[in-house]
């Protein structure tokens, strides 16, 4: 059988973190039979700081053994309404992890793997990946992965405490 992966980059969402301060988001979902991922279908909310975040992290990680795809330049005027600009900036997306996810190389990394199938933050997915938490990567993939909520309340202590703890 051949192996697949596939990528999709939909659904933007308005994120309001105050009455000044809003961002968009957007589910990334992954379907594959390739045995680098641990889930074969999963959907995660990432924002594009968490995407500049996992570029910066890819290239430090592979150096120059590969070359990194750009993402699609970040917009000071950037409107979270023009439905033009989200689509151009969806489809950058897109074609990014694409890339990324057919590269043998990237596909080794665990921030990759982290980011496209769990929901944790950028802050727990450094720690999971360095050993700093008591989760594997996979662990936390199937804890924190793809559904309704980004985590229990019980995990979420958790995972608060062992930030404390570094």
């Amino acid at each position: 059988m051949q192996e697949f992966t596939g990528v999709w980059v939909r659904d933007p969402r308005i994120q309001k973190e105050d009455f000044w301060h809003a961002y968009m988001d957007y589910e990334i979902c992954i379907h594959t039979n390739s045995l680098a991922f641990t889930k074969k279908c999963s959907c995660v909310r990432r924002r594009y700081s968490e995407f500049v975040w996992l570029r910066k992290k890819l290239k430090e990680n592979a150096m120059l053994i590969t070359h990194l795809p750009k993402l699609p330049p970040k917009n000071p005027f950037f409107s979270l309404n023009n439905a033009r600009e989200i689509g151009a900036r969806m489809q950058g997306l897109r074609k990014f992890l694409e890339v990324v996810v057919h590269s043998p190389v990237l596909m080794s990394d665990s921030c990759l793997h982290l980011f496209l199938q769990s929901q944790l933050s950028v802050k727990q997915m450094e720690a999971c990946a360095e050993g700093r938490s008591r989760y594997t990567v996979s662990e936390a993939i199937h804890s924190f992965g793809s559904g309704n909520k980004r985590f229990d309340s019980q995990s979420e202590e958790n995972m608060e405490d062992e930030e404390d703890m570094h």
